[in-house]
């Protein structure tokens, strides 16, 4: 695989994503963004003696990008992380296109068959909609 000039990691939880895809960056020498996508947050909350919401929601994404930081400073790799929230497919085809990404490299979980016949399957539709490449680990 020659010729990328820029590459985006779509973490899912999996640390083995960020490293593969670090790898192959290393390999190709080129520029990665690495991106997190959280559900969009629906409903309505009803909390007292808060002041600071921001806070509440942010921790999560925090704790996410400080390990990506640390997988990166162990595999020698400088990156741009991005958390980004909404849709999980449409985020990161927005997030490559931005970017003008040449690959997205994602990882893929195991499904149950009934999440198979019934879920959606955020892959396949980054396949569908990506500008590049897509590869899976």
């Amino acid at each position: 695989m020659k010729g990328y000039r820029k590459i985006l990691i779509a973490m899912n939880g999996s640390r083995d994503v960020l490293t593969n895809g670090l790898k192959l960056a290393g390999d190709e020498k080129c520029w990665v963004t690495v991106v997190k996508v959280i559900p969009p947050h629906e409903g309505d909350l009803n909390l007292t003696g808060i002041k600071n919401l921001e806070d509440i929601f942010s921790s999560g994404s925090d704790q996410v990008v400080s390990a990506i930081y640390d997988t990166a400073r162990q595999e020698g790799a400088l990156i741009k992380g991005r958390v980004e929230e909404g849709e999980i497919d449409r985020k990161i085809v927005e997030v490559a296109e931005e970017e003008r990404c040449d690959v997205i490299i994602m990882g893929s979980r195991k499904r149950s068959w009934l999440r198979t016949i019934f879920g959606d399957n955020v892959v396949e539709k980054v396949i569908q909609q990506a500008p590049c490449p897509v590869l899976v680990v």
